[in-house]
Formats: C-alpha cells, structure tokens, sequence
C-alpha cells in the first residue's frame, strides 16, 4: 500500500488515505519481558473461546519463552535460521480494500477488511494454492484504528471482534503464516500528550521517543519522526514488536518509508527506523519476515538490504478504479522501475513489484495476454508473489496462471532476469539458471502487435539450443543462434533455454561503451562463466578483429587509448579460460570517438523548449539549471548537435528525476528509441543522475528530441556527445 493523505481518511479520500475512523477497542494484552510473550498460547486460546471455538491444534507456535527460543533455536554452530531464502507467497489485502469494483467495499472506503474476509481468503489459499507455495496472509491497512494505555496499536472490534491472535491461531491452524501492517513513525494518537508510558520501560513516555518539534515523517506526514538517539525510542519498537509476536505474526510490512515514498531529507530518513525494527523483531525470538514499503530510494539499497527481508521498488500497483489494477496507470511501469535494483535481490532480501492481480479477468482490468505479461515479470524478476484478487472469484485462467509450478519454480528460484536492452518496446529479458539453461522472457510493451527476438549471444552463448515454453510446457524444439517469436500488444513468451554442449566459456553479456574521448573508448561487461573444471583467465578486447587489449581475470572493463580523432571502431570481447579456451565474441560494440575538440555538451535550458517544457532552477545541475515538464505535447530538442562524421557515439544524459522511474522517448534524426530514466523515488529533482546511451548520428548538425506523448519525462540538465 502506498497511500497518500492524512492517517484517517474520509470515503472520499479512499485513494489517498487510510479508513475512516472506527470505535475504540479494548486494550491488548502487554508483554512479559524481552521475547514474545509468555501469554501467547493463553491468549490465542481466550480467543478461539470467546468465538465458542475449541483452540486448533498447532493454532499458534511455542507459549512460553522457553519454548519460543526453541521455536527458532540456534543451530549447533550457533546460527539462527536464516529468514526470506526465497521469495514469500500469499495473499494480501490491499488490492481488494484499494477498488471501486462494485460490491467489493460495500460500507466505503476499504471496508472490504473484515476479520470474516480474511478467513475466507486464508481457507482458499489453504486448500487449493497452498501445495503450490502460497502460504502468507497479509493484513494489510486498516485493521487499528486506535491505541493501548501504552501507545500501541489495537486492532479494530468492528473489523476484527476476536482480536489477530485469535486470525493468527487460525492461520496458523491452516498451515500459513501471518502477516500485518505498520505505517513508519509515531502516530499523534498514540503520542497523545507525550505522556503515555511505554510498556515495559519504567520512566520512559512517548515524549522521550521523537524528536522535542515534533516533526513528521512517513509518505504521508502522518507520524512524527521517532529519534532513535534516545534509549526510550528503540524500548517502544520493541514493546511493539513484542505485541505482534505475541499474537502469532509471522511477517511485518513496515510502510511510508524513506528516503523514498516520494519523500526525502532527513526528516524522511527512515534508516533508523529499520534498523530498530530488524533488532526489535529479531530480540522477540520469533522469526518475523520484515518487509519495507513504498518506492524506497535505491541510493540506499546497502542498508534497506542490511535491516530487511525486501523492499517495494515502486509504487502501488493497484490503480484505485473499478478494477483491481490497468495495465497502462499502474502495471506497465514496473518495467523500467526494476531494473536499477536487479543486482541487489538475492537469498534474505528480495525486490517486491507489489501484488499479483491477474486471476479473475472480469475484476483485474487486464486482457489474457496482459495477465500473463504481469505474472511472467513477477516470476523472471523473483519477485515475492502475493495474490491480491479475490480468491473466491477466480476464473479458470487466472488459475491456470496462478498455479503453473513450472513458473512457480522460475520465481523459487531466486535469479533476477535483466534485459538485453530497453532501446524498444520489444524486449528479451534473461537469467542463466544452475544447470547452464537460461530463463528467457520475450515482452511486447508495445500498444499493437510486434515480433521479439532473443539472440543467444546476447544470452551469454553461441550455437543450437534446445527451447521450452513454459507456460505451455511444450517443447519447440531446437533453435540456431536465436528465437523469435510474433507477440500480441502487452503480450509475452516465457522460454527455458538449454544449449547445447560446449566446453568454452559463456560469451561476455552486456559489453557496452561507457565513455570516449578523442583519443579513447572506455568499454564495460558481465564477466563470463567458464566450463566446468575451469577458471577464467582473462578476456581479450578486439577492434575490427584485431586484438588492441586484454584484462585479467576479474576486470570487466578496459580503456583503449591512442585513437585517432573522429575514428570508427567495432569492439568485441572474449573471455579465454584456464585451459586455453575461447568463447564465442560478444555482441559487437560500435563508437565513434570525439572530434579533435573532445566531447561537446549542452545544456538543457539552452534548448528548444516547446509544448509547455520550461527552464527551472536546479542546486545540482550544471549551470543551476534544467530544463523541465516534459511528456504529452512539451518537449526539448537539441537542433545543433554537431559530429565530425557518420557513426555511434555516446551520448550522456544528466537527469533529474524524483519519482520511481520515468520514460524517455528520444528522437535521434527522426529514428526513435525508448529511454527509461531511473529514479529515486524521494523526491529529490536538485540532484542529478546521467545514462550513456549509443546514438546514430551523421556529419554536420543532429537534432535529438526527449518527450513522451503518453508520459512524463525525467527533467533535463544536459546531454554530452563524447
């Protein structure tokens, strides 16, 4: 959930603020000291009375603390099992408390939340998804309105009249784990008038927990900023978290943190606060999967990937209209939003696209082919997939997709996919898997029909391969240096890839020029994997064929120096292993370097600005200025830009941009090229970021174009022609 607005919101507010208030309910059970309560059992089973139910069996994991340090034990070298080895599966709330599809929130805005509805959920995804993998229930926003004599929250009588624990128990019961929802910061509620004690922390009050001004933070300013300078501050976090412990919660979605959720600055610096969350949660003994939200700055991947199981890459998913979500205002942008963080997912932490809603057509917003496209990224990037439809409501395909193991097992596998290029709308995005096959995805972003095509050497090898689609599970036998395939607007082919043998070492992926002067290129790429038995031993760089350079082992990058002025090159790279042995040359690299002057720069403000595009100030950019509102009818075009001769140079672009990702259409002497612009996701449009992007250009005077009829566009500080 991404939501923006004040902490209670009106049904008018639904899209931007949490639900309305509801009457207060009775205080939660305290806790008994360090480690999830002692009260647990006790109190899951109060509840299950008080509903006139017997307490299942294995309703809820150890009762005593005894027994709960038990519950995630050392092992003999004295580690803990480790959380998020792969990503989680379920179902969450949101989707379904976010839409106006009629009938879904019957009593205004995201009253579809009921203690009733979660049960319902959790018994389907029980009995018919759970052998597949799907085994999380979220709980998502709304389910506290309120809080205890101690600052914490309450859950709601309304919605939830037994209480999370007894919706754990039950859970838990069915053989799944629980999940809840905690916005970042202190609400004013609980601070009430900073006297309230924190529970368990003889002397400390909520007016020793947050900073004296009272300032707020979250991507809603609805909390005040907790200081975790002061010792009382990590003490109510951790009676917090002691509270959802004792109730049986197996997972935390913490949200509106920063830097990111469109917000920035240090008083939306939320660093501390997943720090003290990860030690406040961990001290209770309980292994509680720890999840951030929303759009989090990857600036600060380093320590979102230190104090948590995952993070959102984005913003929410759902499109807050009569369907769950669109392609177009809420699906399609996860695209380009995701791949800035790729290298950062693996075992403990993984990058999350938000939920999947692509199992009931009349309620998604989504054609067939779109649904597919949606849970094939989801699946390719290894991304946590946790249903938001309807359960009860799915028809027969979204089941299919749902429940094909074969994709599952893509997913489980915890290798993110990255794309070969963005250039177009057509895409082929690809991971190499254990065995040595590769996972291939062929997209078609593009509003009508258009082929795809995978190149085995832009995968990594050479030669025949052996293809599988696996959506189909059918095999289509064996393809010589590539696979294409005609696709549907937003549709997709999902491939397992298997080459056929070789004893040389995969091709160098990705090799690309990432900057040139006059007299130099400068190259980079992803190292090679070699045979089985061998080492890599270096990688050779050629030009035109001919050797000009070579790296070690572990250098992926190299600068060739000594080049004529306004010269065309042609590199290739090839990795050579510890026996002698080649691979095929990668993809073959085009740049044409500087004239005798070196590169030439120009400025964004400086350019034709039309169609509402205007010139604004900026601290960190070149001039202290840019140039900027650009997409629909505004645009900025560069009309002069000179090269001394025909060929590919590299162009750099310094951008700003403050959201999560933006797109650039860029229109280089009429030959159009897609240009996605990562963000950060704060805020922040003072600072800039720059992308080396290769572009035809002829002798004379260029004219290159930035714009999106259909979206906005990163501002524009300045574009480079090295």
């Amino acid at each position: 959930m991404a939501l923006r607005g004040p902490y209670r919101a009106t049904p008018a507010q639904a899209q931007e603020g949490r639900p309305a208030d509801a009457p207060r309910a009775a205080p939660a059970p305290g806790r008994a000291g360090r480690g999830w309560v002692a009260a647990l059992g006790t109190l899951a089973a109060l509840a299950l009375a008080t509903a006139g139910l017997a307490a299942p069996a294995a309703a809820t994991p150890a009762a005593t603390p005894q027994a709960a340090a038990a519950h995630r034990a050392p092992d003999q070298a004295g580690h803990r099992a480790p959380l998020a080895q792969k990503p989680y599966m379920g179902w969450s709330s949101w989707s379904l408390e976010s839409t106006n599809y009629p009938g879904v929130n019957p009593d205004g805005a995201a009253s579809y939340l009921t203690e009733a509805h979660v049960l319902q959920q959790a018994k389907v995804l029980a009995a018919t998804f759970k052998k597949h993998g799907y085994d999380h229930v979220n709980i998502d926003a709304g389910w506290s309105t309120s809080f205890d004599r101690y600052g914490r929250p309450v859950p709601d009588a309304k919605r939830f009249p037994h209480g999370i624990a007894y919706v754990d128990a039950r859970l838990h019961a069915l053989g799944l784990k629980a999940g809840i929802y905690q916005a970042v910061g202190l609400d004013p509620e609980a601070y009430g008038d900073g006297t309230t004690p924190v529970h368990g922390a003889p002397g400390c009050t909520t007016g020793d927990i947050v900073y004296p001004d009272l300032r707020t933070t979250n991507g809603w300013d609805s909390a005040y900023k907790i200081d975790y300078s002061r010792p009382c501050a990590q003490k109510y976090t951790d009676s917090v978290a002691d509270l959802y412990a004792s109730w049986g919660v197996d997972f935390l979605k913490l949200d509106g943190v920063g830097p990111g959720s469109f917000k920035g600055g240090d008083q939306y610096d939320n660093r501390a606060d997943a720090a003290a969350w990860r030690t406040a949660l961990d001290d209770t003994g309980r292994p509680v999967e720890f999840t951030l939200s929303w759009a989090l700055s990857h600036a600060y991947a380093d320590d979102w990937k230190k104090n948590s199981n995952g993070w959102r890459i984005d913003t929410d998913v759902e499109c807050y209209c009569d369907t769950l979500v669109t392609w177009d205002a809420s699906v399609k942008q996860r695209w380009r939003d995701v791949v800035q963080w790729i290298p950062d997912a693996g075992p403990g932490h993984w990058n999350n696209l938000d939920s999947v809603d692509v199992g009931s057509g009349a309620m998604d917003g989504l054609t067939e082919d779109e649904r597919q496209s949606y849970l094939t990224l989801w699946a390719v990037e290894a991304a946590p997939l946790y249903l938001g439809d309807d359960l009860t409501r799915l028809d027969s395909f979204g089941k299919k997709l749902l429940t094909n193991d074969d994709v599952i097992a893509i997913d489980q596998a915890g290798r993110p996919a990255k794309p070969v290029s963005q250039s177009s709308e057509q895409q082929t995005w690809y991971a190499r898997n254990a065995d040595g096959s590769y996972t291939v995805a062929l997209f078609n972003l593009g509003s009508s029909a258009a082929p795809a095509t995978a190149h085995w050497r832009d995968l990594g090898f050479d030669g025949t391969a052996d293809v599988k689609d696996v959506w189909s599970h059918r095999d289509l036998g064996a393809a010589k240096g590539a696979f294409g395939a005609a696709l549907p607007a937003h549709g997709s082919r999902l491939l397992t890839v298997t080459p056929r043998g070789t004893a040389a070492p995969t091709v160098p992926t990705g090799a690309h020029g990432t900057s040139a002067t006059a007299t130099s290129v400068s190259l980079a790429w992803d190292p090679a994997v070699p045979a089985k038995g061998a080492t890599i031993a270096r990688y050779d760089l050629r030009d035109h064929g001919r050797k000009v350079a070579a790296t070690g082992a572990a250098t992926t990058s190299a600068t060739v120096s000594g080049l004529a002025p306004a010269s065309a090159h042609r590199y290739t790279v090839t990795a050579v292993d510890s026996r002698g042995r080649s691979s095929a040359a990668s993809t073959a690299v085009p740049v044409t370097t500087a004239g005798p002057g070196g590169p030439v720069t120009y400025q964004g403000e400086d350019a034709v600005l039309a169609g509402g595009a205007t010139a604004s100030g900026c601290a960190g950019c070149a001039g202290g200025k840019k140039a900027g509102n650009i997409g629909g009818a505004a645009t900025v075009t560069f009309d002069h830009v000179t090269a001394d001769r025909d060929g590919t140079y590299l162009v750099t672009v310094a951008y700003a941009d403050g959201d999560t990702s933006r797109q650039g259409v860029v229109t280089v002497n009429g030959h159009i090229l897609q240009l996605p612009f990562s963000g950060t996701g704060d805020n922040d449009w003072d600072h800039t970021q720059s992308v080396t992007v290769p572009m035809e250009l002829t002798a004379g005077d260029n004219t290159i174009a930035f714009g999106n009829p259909g979206d906005s566009v990163a501002d524009i500080d300045q574009i480079t022609v090295q």
